[in-house]
């Protein structure tokens, strides 16, 4: 089931972030390139947007992807658990050769380690559930 998760991720593109920001929550949408081996996403952000400096304190994330539909049947969509961090070389090569227009824009980018992920797939059976949970 892991694969069907992968599969819709990496099908999708924008995804909702939300960081603890001063003893309240702040959400965020945003590009992504997607690692399945390790379970990370990329995004780009810049270091002064509110969502970046929450991270000086709390760098525990949450988030959704889902897919756009009102067909009850056609549900999909996955709810995670994160550490938020900055890339290293190698993950911003993923990031760059899913989006490579960014490079003319040289931002900084952003690892998402998934630890945890709930995937929901009411193609399968209404109210499928997988759990997901990093070893």
């Amino acid at each position: 089931m892991k694969e069907k998760m992968d599969k819709f991720i990496k099908s999708m593109h924008i995804l909702s972030l939300s960081v603890v920001n001063q003893n309240s929550t702040y959400s965020f949408s945003a590009f992504y390139a997607y690692n399945q081996k390790t379970s990370t996403f990329f995004i780009a952000s810049s270091d002064d947007t509110t969502h970046i400096k929450a991270l000086n304190s709390n760098d525990n994330v949450s988030g959704t992807i889902a897919l756009q539909t009102k067909i009850i049947g056609k549900i999909q969509g996955v709810q995670f658990l994160a550490k938020m961090r900055i890339a290293t070389q190698d993950e911003k090569k993923i990031y760059f050769k899913t989006f490579p227009y960014a490079l003319t824009m040289n931002p900084k980018i952003w690892a998402i380690e998934i630890s945890w992920a709930k995937f929901t797939d009411n193609r399968l059976t209404f109210g499928q559930k997988f759990i997901w949970q990093k070893s």
